[in-house]
């Protein structure tokens, strides 16, 4: 059965990367989501306070992977403990968030995020918002697959 996922941890681009060579993802899409503003592009969202995050839309066959694994590569491919940044990127736009599609996908990032917080599994508090999904407003076509289309990886 096909699912839908969204996260946000930094830029897109390379979250991307990250969860398209997941088994059991069976496509990505980067875009934006957590905002205020309707169809923004990547210049509103990086020069005006349009409230989205670069986020990334995972759709997943979850006979094949589950969300919780899913999460566990989320939490793995950033530091949820930043605010509004990721390595030098910094601005709202790169802060880290779950949206969520349902009551089981918000119960298991609380469980997960709860489960690392309790592990003491970083020095610092997960700033990571945890937040109902939002329209998932697709990112300009040069942004979709960016490292796979131009080289490059990401810094994870």
């Amino acid at each position: 059965m096909l699912e839908v996922a969204v996260f946000a941890a930094g830029c897109f681009w390379g979250v991307e990367d990250v969860f398209s060579s997941v088994p059991g993802v069976v496509a990505t899409r980067v875009g934006y989501c957590g905002g205020h503003t309707d169809s923004p592009t990547y210049h509103d969202v990086c020069h005006y306070n349009t409230g989205h995050a670069e986020a990334v839309e995972v759709t997943f066959e979850s006979v094949q992977i589950s969300y919780y694994d899913l999460l566990t590569v989320f939490w793995e491919c950033h530091d949820p403990t930043q605010i509004n940044r990721q390595g030098p990127d910094y601005g709202e736009q790169y802060r880290s968030a779950i949206y969520y599609y349902s009551e089981e996908q918000h119960k298991a990032a609380v469980d997960s995020r709860n489960d690392l917080e309790n592990r003491h599994m970083f020095q610092r508090e997960i700033a990571t918002q945890i937040e109902p999904a939002a329209v998932f407003w697709e990112a300009e076509a040069y942004h979709q697959k960016y490292h796979q289309k131009n080289g490059g990886g990401c810094g994870f």
